[in-house]
């Protein structure tokens, strides 16, 4: 049975310190893990147990899923209702665990991606909607 993570958790802590290439981070409860979280908002890595230990688990978007997929890294992939759902994250290649010096170049591509997140979603968010605007009529 997996133990309960924790924002002050060992574990959670030593990935922060992995990813200080790109700023202090600090952890949240999300997802029945841990969000790894910047200064500034940017949700940059999740810890969680999905049945193989603790794992840290970098945001990768389709710019940067081939770089994870090339170092043989898995998809953060869980059941709901007996049905596989993948979510943008990839286990942190194993060397990277290592020291924040490997892990930095991995750290600058879960940021990237969570900033071309964040850059698509104020997009969606500025584009003005069709709805609820009213036509005008035809004579």
């Amino acid at each position: 049975m997996p133990t309960a993570l924790t924002a002050d958790s060992e574990f959670a802590q030593y990935c922060c310190e992995l990813l200080a290439a790109i700023g202090p981070c600090h952890a949240l409860r999300m997802f029945g893990g841990l969000g790894l979280r910047t200064a500034d908002g940017l949700n940059v890595a999740l810890v969680t147990d999905l049945g193989e230990g603790d794992t840290l688990w970098l945001k990768a978007d389709a710019q940067a899923r081939a770089d994870f997929e090339a170092q043989g890294c898995r998809r953060f992939t869980y059941a709901m209702k007996g049905v596989p759902r993948s979510m943008g994250y990839y286990s942190a290649p194993a060397p990277a665990i290592e020291s924040p010096a490997l892990m930095a170049p991995w750290a600058q591509r879960a940021l990237d991606s969570a900033l071309r997140a964040r850059a698509g979603s104020a997009a969606k968010a500025a584009k003005p909607s069709s709805v609820g605007k009213k036509r005008p009529r035809s004579s």
